[in-house]
């Protein structure tokens, strides 16, 4: 019940009422050991698996949305038509498996430090993350 008080309590932070499926997306997205990432569509079939009932697909992505907002989610973009969601909000590098759709956490330490030139007048940088895309070499060695 403790955990459901959080669950309620997150959603207010963020302006929702604190519905059932909510708050059962709640229990998907934040009661776990890891962090994983998602699309929308993952999600939605994620909780309709754990409610055995559907939940509106609307209702996923302004509840989805509004976390990110907030902080509670990162959106990390793949291209024009296809992001994930992280709950790892920390600054962090990925790998995208253009075979399998699988977005991948990339270690810090995996990575040099990036050497930036130039910056925009009157900004300062926030954070720097890579997004690192492979895909099968199906190249045959002759």
């Amino acid at each position: 019940m403790t955990k459901n008080c959080n669950f309620i309590e997150k959603l207010r932070e963020v302006g929702l009422r604190p519905t059932k499926q909510r708050v059962k997306m709640c229990e998907v997205l934040f009661n776990r050991e890891k962090t994983f990432h998602f699309t929308i569509n993952d999600l939605v079939k994620m909780i309709s698996e754990k409610m055995s009932e559907k939940i509106s697909l609307a209702t996923v992505y302004n509840t989805v949305h509004a976390f990110e907002k907030k902080g509670y989610l990162k959106e990390i973009s793949i291209d024009s038509h296809k992001s994930y969601f992280d709950t790892n909000i920390s600054a962090h590098h990925h790998f995208f498996d253009e075979d399998t759709h699988e977005l991948i956490d990339c270690d810090e330490s995996d990575i040099d430090p990036v050497n930036i030139k130039k910056n925009i007048t009157g900004k300062k940088i926030k954070s720097v993350e890579i997004l690192i895309k492979v895909a099968s070499d199906n190249q045959t060695q002759k």
